[in-house]
């Protein structure tokens, strides 16, 4: 698993890195069999599953947990710097961790406001000096970036020899996590996602800044589902079978690795716009667009493997958004957008002028803590509560019509719908300007909803709201005079 090179002053040790087959993460194992910290799938290492890499002075088991893996960093009971001071900072929780380093949650008190605090451990500094200086010059180039979509960073430095960045804290998940927790996302979504993000590269390369390691990890969500790059350059260094005279030495994760990376081209902003095109992928499938049982396999399949069919996944996904896909997933670098400016401008022509349902949601219910809502599938549901303590439900979903003539469906069950409440229902519906009462069938049931429709393609957060707030009144008050009970 490991051996000792002796160099003049200290001793460093080899390390094998893992690579995982079953989700193709990368880790560091401690023992010849362990589960994946990523997805728990158990694998016996050989020689096809292990890269080397450099990792720790053998003595330090401090910052072996650094080298051990994100899960083995957060499963520590004990963390040496949370409730500790490290200059104007306090360490108040571990928000991530990995091989390169870990981010607290952190207070800075002359300010009095929350960061996050990314530090590397102090044998970062012995090991590989290269990598601490790119550390604190990126964070000094992306610190001048002033963009919506790419987490600010407001101080760079060096304490009782931690090198850190202080950052905007993003209180939100990644958008890792968004797709573990949710699944693939609906087509509109995810381009709208990959658009924002797409926003964020185009300033840092008009700045001339390269990211490197893009890669959902490296993309939080806010609250409000606004993206936002971070780690901008700090990519980790990894070489592929050091002892062969034909040894790749490269930076950033093999999955989102464009191919002319493995053939020892410099990065560029084209290869950015691959990772941001493998973010795209995963965001529209749920899956990586290349997977191999090896990591030499997985780059063969990257440099030389079609991209998968989208009509092999579960999702039917619009042409034209496939078709961005293969253009942003191209393997020549030349038949790729040339840089995060072109990615906009083709996302934005395959967007077209309107935006993803959940934004519009978003922004329709953003001043209205007393309204609930969460995506069900395609659909959200609403949950609302009026002012005479009754609750309902309403949800929004598109209607499966063409693009150009797809409807937004509002609608809000009232009650079951039984014979005895045929003929007020009817009078009802009469007496109903917009929308009509229906008769749906859900779970094996048939009910009476309330079903309103809208062009989805002119529809604005406003008309969303006011639209919610009208079928889901117009079902309770139909539910409470059928039935005087509160059942929705």
């Amino acid at each position: 698993m490991t051996e000792e090179t002796k160099q003049p002053g200290r001793n460093t040790r080899l390390f094998a890195a893992a690579f995982c087959p079953n989700c193709q993460f990368s880790f560091v194992p401690r023992h010849g069999i362990e589960p994946c910290p990523s997805c728990g799938h158990s694998f016996p290492l050989s020689a096809d599953h292990t890269c080397d890499t450099h990792i720790r002075p053998p003595n330090d088991s401090q910052e072996q947990r650094f080298a051990d893996g994100p899960a083995a960093s957060l499963a520590h009971e004990v963390d040496e710097l949370i409730g500790q001071n490290l200059g104007v900072y306090r360490c108040d929780a571990l928000l991530g961790a990995g091989a390169m380093g870990r981010v607290y949650l952190a207070h800075h008190r002359d300010l009095h406001r929350k960061c996050a605090l990314k530090i590397l451990p102090p044998s970062m500094a012995m090991r590989d000096p290269a990598y601490v200086l790119r550390f604190m010059n990126e964070g000094q180039a992306t610190a001048a970036l002033n963009h919506p979509n790419i987490v600010t960073i407001h101080a760079i430095g060096e304490e009782r020899g931690y090198h850190f960045i202080e950052m905007e804290f993003v209180a939100g998940r990644s958008l890792r996590q968004l797709i573990e927790d949710e699944g693939i996302q609906q087509p509109v979504r995810a381009t709208a996602l990959a658009l924002r993000i797409a926003e964020g590269l185009a300033a840092a390369h008009t700045a001339g800044i390269l990211h490197r390691d893009l890669k959902p990890d490296n993309v939080m969500l806010t609250h409000q589902g606004v993206p936002k790059i971070t780690d901008f350059g700090l990519a980790r260094r990894v070489v592929v079978n050091p002892e062969d005279k034909t040894a790749l030495d490269f930076v950033g994760t093999p999955q989102f690795m464009a191919p002319e990376l493995f053939e020892h081209q410099p990065a560029s902003p084209a290869s950015d716009v691959y990772a941001l095109g493998v973010c795209y992928f995963n965001l529209l499938t749920g899956q990586l667009p290349y997977r191999g049982d090896s990591l030499d396999k997985l780059i063969q399949s990257v440099r030389h493997d079609p991209l998968p069919s989208f009509r092999s996944f579960q999702q039917p996904i619009p042409m034209e958004m496939a078709e961005c896909a293969a253009m942003l997933l191209a393997k020549a670098a030349q038949n790729r957008p040339q840089s995060g400016v072109e990615a906009v401008q083709l996302l934005e022509a395959i967007l077209g002028q309107s935006e993803d349902l959940e934004s519009l949601i978003q922004k329709a219910f953003a001043n209205h803590p007393d309204i609930r809502w969460r995506r069900e599938g395609r659909r959200y549901r609403i949950d609302l509560t009026f002012s005479g303590g009754r609750h309902q439900t309403a949800f929004v979903e598109p209607s499966d019509h063409a693009a150009a003539d797809r409807l937004l469906r509002i609608s809000s069950v009232c009650c079951p719908a039984l014979s005895v409440y045929f003929e007020p229902a009817l009078r009802l519906n009469s007496e109903i300007l917009h929308g009509a009462l229906a008769i749906a069938e859900i779970d094996k049931q048939a009910v009476f909803v309330m079903v309103d429709n809208y062009p989805l393609s002119t529809v604005d957060p406003e008309e969303i709201r006011r639209s919610v707030l009208e079928v889901a009144h117009r079902a309770d008050a139909i539910e409470k005079l059928l039935t005087g009970l509160d059942l929705n």
